[in-house]
């Protein structure tokens, strides 16, 4: 039994239409993802499965009882209140009972509510809400709750909101976009965490390998229907070849269908028009067929690229550091023609940082570059600034040349390449301050490639596009013969363009790594493995060592460990303490008695493990 019903859906904004009559559901267990153009309506129907948007026509049926989860692109939160606050948020059953839980310990006039409170906690098992929200926080990259929402960048409150989200716990999860703003590590916590915690999943993303690691079905919105695919990515490429290739049989049989009928209608004598009518009107839908565009309007890059000479960009020994914290120092690398290279690395490592010293906008710290006299960048920023909103978009590219040179040799009018661009006529003559994300990040894109730059950068150029979008600008990279620096989380497209990655490994250091990203991947979890097998057990080693190794000083994070451990061992002992009440109640039946038998079992194996780890940190702390 489906969870979200759509029957005959409808929606349409300022008179175009995004979609006509949708059918299908949404069952328990399913896991899909939502593919489109950008334009086609996923945000919309998305936002209309969740309830939030009215459709024109039709009907969205959720089954009684079933919490929905919706992550907007840009999620509103209590801007006033600490992240922490937020995520207690007293729509959440759990985290309210948490929190009225963590305030009746911390007041004594609250005593006689802790009984209560405790069965409550039990029923809910929010017994570690507190700790699992700082654990998800940590590990989507937010590890301070105590900051102000109002003061977070966009993509922090996205993260903030998508951390509510996660422990929240819905029966079905709709999220838009949520790879948007996370680093890599982050997205594979996340695809990890979504299957092992959530049955029922719909998702918009353009990242491929989510796409793949997630779902098990798309839904792909196009010519204002909606196409369902079984099965992987590959399977859904696969699967809208063979229709586009029906469609352009079809097309080219009506087409031939279509110059005979016209020939018999003008054969017809005027008196006899009449007597084929059913003839005509055939006609009409064969023109319509005959005349219908098949696929859809591909982005076409093929512009002329600046020769490169011998001498790229060299680096000596360069590092730099904001305040007391370094980023990264004593960095050497000569760039070679033609080179190809990934950026990765956690946020806040210094990436950008990178880029803007790559480029002049940033003097580094310690050492120094030298750029080659023939090296002409083009650099591709996450924020289009240099877009003038009471410009029209035809006039930003008219601003630069009114003709194109393409790699072919040949020219072609501004007009004419915005519609190749996928700007049409009426969209040309648009204001900027119109256009959406996406249409802005392609508008910046083909201002920076108009340049004709043989050595390109670019920081985070996957946001905002569709898949379709990044398939064609992937195929114009593998083709562009200059240099190539790319910083992006979209490991599909790192895999597919990179020959080599610059790593911010977190560590002051900057990996030059040889290889794609899957590579880096498997040779890390190799170096773990091995690093595993290597390290002693502390029972086989030397007294005199095991004393050295107690006598170190705690990091950061094992200091808040311990002050976290004695507070979970006495929530744990307050968790058996209810249990065994209920045990002594008698009211219990013998399935029950044997379920909590079992549960004792397992809270007295878990402080037994957290009570030696505890003494374990404090006998390193005296």
């Amino acid at each position: 039994m489906n969870l979200i019903s759509i029957e005959n859906l409808s929606k349409s904004y300022a008179d175009r239409p995004l979609f006509e009559s949708l059918n299908f559901g949404l069952a328990h267990g399913d896991k899909v993802a939502l593919v489109g153009k950008n334009g086609a309506g996923k945000s919309t129907l998305m936002k209309i499965l969740a309830g939030l948007v009215p459709a024109d026509g039709g009907l969205v049926t959720h089954r009684k009882g079933t919490k929905i989860g919706y992550l907007p692109q840009e999620p509103k939160l209590s801007e006033s209140e600490t992240i922490l606050a937020n995520l207690f948020d007293s729509e959440n059953e759990v985290a309210s009972i948490a929190m009225a839980y963590e305030a009746a310990l911390e007041d004594p006039e609250k005593a006689g509510e802790l009984a209560d409170l405790m069965d409550k906690m039990e029923k809910l098992d929010a017994w570690n809400f507190e700790a699992n929200a700082k654990q998800v926080m940590g590990k989507l990259g937010i590890g301070d709750t105590s900051l102000i929402v109002g003061n977070l960048s966009g993509g922090q409150k996205k993260r903030v909101a998508l951390a509510k989200l996660l422990l929240e716990a819905p029966d079905v999860i709709l999220l838009d976009e949520p790879t948007n703003h996370l680093d890599i590590d982050a997205i594979e916590w996340l695809e990890r965490f979504l299957l092992e915690n959530f049955q029922t999943i719909a998702l918009i993303t353009h990242d491929r390998y989510f796409l793949e690691s997630v779902t098990d079905q798309i839904l792909e919105l196009a010519d204002l229907k909606i196409y369902k695919h079984v099965g992987a990515y590959a399977d859904f490429v696969q699967n809208k070849l063979t229709r586009t290739q029906i469609a352009q049989v079809e097309k080219e049989k009506a087409g031939h269908l279509m110059k005979k009928e016209l020939e018999w209608l003008r054969r017809q004598p005027q008196a006899r028009g009449t007597k084929a009518k059913y003839r005509i009107d055939a006609f009409d839908g064969i023109k319509e067929k005959a005349l219908k565009n098949v696929g859809e309007a591909n982005l076409e890059l093929n512009i002329q690229s600046t020769r490169q000479g011998k001498k790229i960009v060299e680096l000596y020994d360069m590092g730099h550091s904001f305040g007391d914290k370094v980023l990264f120092e004593h960095f050497n690398h000569k760039f070679a023609p033609g080179e190809r290279i990934g950026v990765v690395g956690g946020n806040g490592s210094g990436k950008s940082t990178f880029l803007n010293i790559l480029t002049g906008q940033l003097k580094p710290k310690t050492g120094s570059l030298v750029i080659g006299e023939t090296t002409r960048f083009g650099y591709y920023t996450q924020e289009a600034i240099d877009l003038k909103d009471s410009n029209r978009v035809i006039d930003e590219v008219r601003d630069i040349t009114e003709y194109i040179k393409l790699s072919d040799g040949s020219k072609l009018s501004v007009p004419k390449f915005l519609e190749q661009f996928l700007f049409d006529k009426k969209q040309q003559y648009a204001f900027v301050e119109t256009l959406s994300g996406g249409e802005r990040k392609r508008l910046q894109l083909l201002k920076v490639l108009l340049a004709e730059p043989n050595f390109l950068i670019l920081d985070e150029p996957t946001n905002d596009f569709d898949i379709d979008t990044l398939n064609v600008l992937e195929e114009y990279l593998a083709h562009f013969t200059g240099g190539l620096l790319i910083v992006t989380h979209d490991r599909y497209f790192l895999d597919r363009i990179v020959d080599h990655l610059f790593v911010f490994e977190g560590n002051q250091k900057i990996r030059d790594f040889p290889g794609n990203y899957t590579d880096y991947r498997e040779k890390k979890r190799t170096e773990r493995q091995a690093k595993n097998e290597a390290k002693p057990k502390q029972e086989n080693l030397p007294k005199a060592q095991k004393k050295s190794n107690t006598s170190t000083k705690l990091s950061f994070k094992e200091q808040r460990e311990f002050d976290s451990l004695e507070k979970e061992i006495d929530q744990l002992e307050q968790q058996k303490e209810v249990i065994v009440r209920k045990m002594n109640a008698g009211n219990g039946s013998h399935e029950d008695l044997q379920k909590w038998g079992r549960e004792i079992s397992e809270i007295d194996q878990q402080v037994e493990e957290k009570t030696d780890r505890w003494m374990e940190l404090g006998e390193r702390v005296g």
